[in-house]
């Protein structure tokens, strides 16, 4: 495998990111950083994230993950799940290392394609995180310049120490996040109509007042229940889990 090209303090902070995105990384293995390599020298079979960050370092990371990831994605009983959102945690865990940073939204890509196109960049390296058999993830990222570049010298984060535990199946989908909401009703409108509205307009809805509200994850009813208040705060009591299958078109 070709090795990458920048310093040994630089190769201890990628292995810092690696570990820190590995700690939040959905995984249905236990995994553990390998040797860091060239970006284009690892490709696996799966999808890969891409980002880029600003702000106390500049650069891009990329989360290759295995199809089995994908695919659980893709057909969780909640219905299909983006992929984006539930490797974000790992993306930001990785820029975070080299202090704070504002990292761009993500773009899903083939991982060859989004390996490559970092191996091109300056200042790139890899970092496979293997099973007992083989690569089942990778962290990639590019930076110039690296922190302490310019210095001759870089400041190495501690080590993050991952915590991920052997999970198959919808189990490893458990720490994904999703977003959750609550619908109080629909209702349609025209273009003339949306116009009109002014602070104190009345629009109806299709739900009867005192009728259950819907919640939604990631646009899909999951339950339905009453609104309530806690602290101030509105809140929705479960009072009817929906079935697969029956949930309103």
């Amino acid at each position: 495998m070709t090795a990458p090209t920048i310093t040994a303090p630089q190769l201890a902070l990628a292995r810092n990111a690696a570990e820190a995105a590995l700690a939040v990384l959905p995984t249905s293995r236990a995994l553990a950083a390998a040797d860091p390599v060239s970006p284009d020298a690892t490709v696996i079979e799966g999808q890969a994230i891409t980002a880029k960050f600003s702000g106390a370092a500049a650069g891009e990371v990329v989360v290759v993950v295995g199809q089995d990831l994908a695919d659980a994605l893709k057909e969780s009983p909640l219905g299909e799940l983006d992929l984006t959102a539930a490797v974000r945690p790992a993306l930001e865990a990785a820029s975070r290392v080299f202090g704070p940073v504002v990292l761009d939204p993500g773009v899903v890509m083939e991982p060859g394609v989004a390996l490559s196109a970092l191996a091109a960049k300056e200042g790139s390296v890899a970092i496979p995180l293997r099973d007992d058999e083989d690569v089942r993830a990778v962290i990639a990222l590019a930076l110039n310049p690296w922190p302490g570049e310019e210095s001759g010298t870089a400041e190495v984060a501690p080590r993050v120490a991952p915590t991920v535990s052997f999970r198959g199946g919808l189990d490893m989908l458990h720490d994904v996040e999703m977003e959750v909401s609550a619908e109080l009703g629909r209702t349609r409108m025209s273009v003339r109509e949306l116009l009109s509205l002014t602070p104190g307009a009345i629009v109806e809805l299709d739900r009867a007042a005192g009728s259950p509200a819907d919640l939604l994850v990631n646009g899909r009813l999951i339950a339905r229940g009453e609104v309530v208040v806690v602290d101030e705060n509105f809140g929705i009591r479960i009072t009817e889990i929906v079935s697969p299958g029956t949930e309103r078109e």
